[in-house]
């Protein structure tokens, strides 16, 4: 494949020459044109020559694509890229859903599962009109028997109707809750009761030669009863009514499930999904801690946090005449009041309580908790929000999170419902698959046979990728962005598509070097299969397993977009480019040989038992850089992310998000505050941009607002606000392009007309400083800007950040959707870099070195290393061993993923870790750590 003059971006006329049907890898520092080459050209040209072979009239719904910025590409075969940014955010979204298993394993419930009761747990039954007879002419033969066609089962009502609609057909008698009455004019019974009511169609003896009339009477049951019937035996004392069902029953209870359907094991369908979450596993509940959160206070000064402090409003009234019955005020703390009286506010006095008289409750009142759970329905989305900052996510008490209704909990096959094998992690449910076929019936078999062989490939694709931890009920936004592209590869290996151009960018994201190995093989098998493969990819093992290396820079944004060596492993370590300098050992991350001291004082999380952890203690040594690894699924996030940072920020900000299950945290005075970088974009529309969220904007704006021009104009801030009516260009409302929406496919950004992509009206754009409109500074460099504003400090220090975090590239108004994974993680570190920090702070940090060059993972580690040399303790969760080696301490949890891990395998300095050789990640750190170099200097 050839390109020929690729300009896009910071492309400096790139020709290059890609070897087809090889693993092609391209590198080179963060910022240097890999994704602008292999995204922005060659994928953009190969989307755009298929959107060519549409017809006209497809293409007029879609819109011309943009052709890219180059000469001409030749050799492009069909593109598909993987990328990072598309994980959906919808929470129905699960691993299952996205990789089809889930959808075949209901098809094969649908089709092959047995149904039990939920009731007594028997298998339920179902019998043919024949069947049904022969069963009664053996079972009651010579007895008296009535037989019964159910017409309303559990039901309120008068059901006057009913009784006229049962005589007009021609029958006399109905049995009402266990009753057998004759039907009299006006008939009805009590319209605020439970009631059973059965038409009684014949009364007879059983016998052989009556076997017409029976099999006429049971016929006329079915059909009145909707398939369903009931016989009694009259004589037989406390009788009890025996059910018959065309469909699946259950004889002892009478419950019918209806025939099972593929959308009857659906959680995303109203015929299966559970009632009570609506199928998502988890429900939204008010509890009386969210409602009462510091029992000091009393009702007028705000105890009960969704009234506020005390107005002159009815619900007041109503609580002081409660509490003045029961000798309180408004003013008398919440825990000197009653347990008994505070629960009745919170849950409500009914009638009957109130009639009684009881206490002192005289009147009846609806409680602050039940109107609270009303309002969540309402239409209204501010009430909407208001409520839900008194709700909790707990999981659905009906259906313990597993999504659906009892009735689709109770098919089974080879003694597992659908929910548990979702739960079960993939390792697990490829195990349970083995064998299958030989506990499953000889019909069952013969169904099954091509769903399970679907099945088990696509979880074998998943194991391949190095997913075996994950489980089908996972839900998708949970997921890194590293495994929802190996989910999505997976599922490209499954497709066996040949003559492809297959683009991902970085798979190896979250990966431990372990399972990378299991990765480049996956990727070396699409490969094998005839296909071309560009990874844009840091990895050194990704680098060194390719057939073709291609090195762009030398350095980031305007310093880069050149290629810089190109060729096999061998020939670019010879290249002399920096990559090759890293790869080759010249250039490389030096360790410190004394590790910190650290405070001596250490922050202690007891008996964490989140998702896979096994009752962990987990001790963070204060004032130290410490990293926590272990390989994908060992349970780090769970420890860290779910548990250890909702404490921290629970106790610091009062925040709403609960820890996972744990016992108790020691040490949380000796730190002052959290602060969490993690992996979410920073912004998901085109207005958010670097200058917008590390908040120089702001401070860049109030400097143009005390220009000289600014004030004659009488123009404040607010003027240079792209996003407030005013100084912004009207036509794109300060967005700088149009948003063209395509039913179908991705929206399409074009510039605006109006302002060429400029933002503001030509009158905002006449302010200037130092010669620059604010649209000019928006398009500088950080670099540039760091030269641009020296003498304005409070800008200074924000963009000096961004820039010491290797971003000098980046223009301060870069579209936040254009940003990688990397970039965004940098910006948001910049941004609390900037923050004065208090030398007792705590940082959590999410795989940092995502997306970055062994350059600029030297860049950060000095930066992270100058964070803990204030006092500050820097916890990072890495699989990178260049941040690993030089940790002062490592945490490593395992040993394995799932249910494997969930341990603290080993601790200690890098060295001891190494040493100590337990665990997965001991292995590849010793390694590291023998090919490293110690800084001459022990500081």
């Amino acid at each position: 494949m050839e390109v020929y003059g690729a300009r896009e971006h910071n492309l400096k006329n790139v020709s290059v020459q890609i070897p087809r049907n090889r693993l092609v890898v391209f590198t080179g520092i963060s910022g240097s044109g890999k994704s602008s080459l292999a995204f922005d050209t060659i994928y953009a040209e190969g989307q755009r020559r298929y959107m060519e072979t549409f017809s006209a009239y497809a293409r007029s719904f879609m819109g011309g694509l943009e052709r890219p910025d180059v000469d001409k590409i030749e050799g492009l075969s069909p593109v598909i890229s993987i990328e990072q940014k598309t994980t959906s955010r919808n929470p129905r979204s699960t691993v299952g859903t996205i990789t089809e298993i889930y959808d075949f394993l209901r098809l094969l419930y649908a089709r092959t599962a047995e149904a039990f009761s939920y009731a007594t747990g028997k298998k339920m039954i179902r019998q043919s009109d024949d069947q049904i007879i022969n069963y009664i002419l053996k079972h009651f033969d010579g007895k008296k028997l009535v037989v019964l066609a159910p017409v309303v089962k559990g039901r309120k009502g008068h059901y006057r109707e009913d009784f006229q609609k049962i005589a007009k057909l021609g029958f006399a008698k109905v049995r009402v809750d266990g009753e057998i009455l004759d039907i009299t004019p006006k008939m009805q019974v009590d319209r605020y009761k439970i009631h059973d009511i059965e038409i009684v169609i014949d009364r007879l003896v059983v016998k052989e030669e009556d076997r017409f009339r029976l099999s006429g009477s049971v016929q006329n049951a079915l059909t009145h009863g909707k398939g369903t019937m009931l016989v009694l035996d009259p004589d037989a004392k406390k009788a009890q009514p025996q059910f018959f069902s065309r469909f699946l029953m259950d004889p002892a209870t009478g419950i019918a499930y209806d025939d099972p359907a593929p959308n009857t094991f659906s959680f995303n369908s109203p015929y299966g999904a559970c009632p009570t979450c609506n199928g998502l596993g988890e429900v939204q509940e008010i509890t009386e801690d969210s409602v009462l959160p510091d029992r000091k206070l009393s009702i007028a000064r705000g105890g009960i946090a969704p009234l506020g402090e005390f107005r002159d409003i009815w619900i007041f009234q109503q609580l002081s005449l409660i509490l003045k019955k029961n000798k309180a005020t408004l003013n008398t703390p919440l825990d000197k009041l009653p347990e008994e009286l505070l629960k009745r506010l919170l849950h409500g006095i009914s009638e009957d309580e109130a009639d009684s008289g009881k206490g002192a409750f005289t009147e009846p009142f609806e409680g602050i908790i039940p109107f609270l759970r009303r309002q969540m329905d309402s239409e209204s989305d501010n009430i909407r929000e208001w409520i839900a900052q008194y709700a909790q996510a707990q999981t659905c008490p009906e259906c313990n999170g597993y999504r659906l209704k009892k009735e689709s909990l109770h098919f089974k096959m080879a003694d597992k419902h659908i929910g548990e094998l979702s739960v079960m992690d993939l390792n697990e449910l490829s195990e349970w698959f083995v064998g299958l076929e030989d506990r499953l019936s000889e019909r069952q078999n013969v169904i099954a046979r091509e769903l399970l062989k679907e099945i088990r490939k696509r979880i074998g694709f998943l194991l391949e990728v190095g997913l075996d931890y994950l489980n089908l009920h996972r839900p998708v936004r949970t997921l890194s962005g590293g495994e929802s592209q190996r989910i999505r590869l997976a599922t490209q290996i499954g497709t066996q598509l040949v003559g492809v151009l297959y683009i991902m960018d970085e798979p190896s994201i979250g990966l431990h070097q372990r399972d990378n190995e299991r990765l480049i093989k996956a990727l070396q098998h699409l490969r094998d299969i005839g296909n071309s493969v560009i990874v844009v990819e840091h990895d050194k093992d990704m680098i060194l397993h390719a057939d073709h290396v291609l090195d762009i820079g030398p350095g980031a944004g305007i310093h880069g977009g050149h290629i810089v060596a190109s060729g096999t492993p061998q020939e670019i370590f010879n290249s002399g480019s920096l990559t090759s300098q890293y790869l080759s050992g010249q250039k490389h991350i030096e360790i410190q040989k004394k590790k910190r001291k650290g405070e001596g004082a250490e922050l202690v999380l007891k008996g964490a038992k989140g998702n896979n952890l096994k009752n962990v203690t987990l001790k963070v040594p204060l004032g130290k850089l410490v990293a926590v690894t272990g390989v994908s699924g060992s349970g780090k996030s769970t420890l860290i992310h779910d548990t250890l940072y909702p404490i921290l920020n629970q106790h610091f900000f009062n925040a709403k998000k609960e820890p996972l299950a744990y016992s108790s945290i020691e040490g949380l005075d000796l730190v002052d505050k959290v602060i969490e970088v993690d992996q979410s974009p920073i912004g998901r529309t085109p207005r958010s941009n670097p200058a917008t969220y590390t908040g120089v904007f702001t401070e860049i704006r109030q400097l143009f607002g005390e220009m000289a021009e600014a004030k004659i104009r009488g123009y404040g801030p607010g003027r240079f606000s792209f996003n407030v009516k005013g100084g912004r260009c009207e036509t794109c409302e300060g967005a700088g392009i149009r948003t063209i929406e395509m039913n179908f496919l991705p929206d399409v950004h074009v510039p605006c007309e109006t302002c060429k992509g400029r933002r503001y009206n030509r009158e905002t754009l006449e302010v200037r400083f130092k010669g620059k409109s604010i649209t000019d500074v928006l398009d500088m460099t950080v670099e540039k800007a760091v030269e641009f504003f020296e003498f304005q400090p409070r800008i200074l220090r924000k963009i000096k950040t961004l820039n010491d975090v290797g971003l000098g590239y980046l223009t301060l108004g870069q579209q936040a959707t254009t940003l990688s994974g990397g970039e965004a993680q940098r910006v948001k570190l910049a941004t609390e870099l900037s923050k004065k920090d208090t030398g007792k702070t705590f940082y959590i940090l999410d795989e940092p070195t995502t997306g970055l060059h062994f350059e600029d993972i030297n860049h950060l580690a000095d930066v992270l290393q100058k964070l803990a040399d204030k006092g500050n303790t820097v916890l990072i969760i890495e699989h990178n061993l260049d941040l690993i080696k030089v940790a002062d301490h490592v945490i490593d949890i395992g040993p394995e993923g799932g249910a494997g891990g969930g341990t603290i395998v080993a601790q200690g300095t890098p060295e001891q870790v190494a040493k100590a050789g337990k665990g997965h990640t001991a292995r590849f750190l010793a390694e590291e750590l023998r090919t490293s170099k110690y800084a001459k200097t022990a500081s």
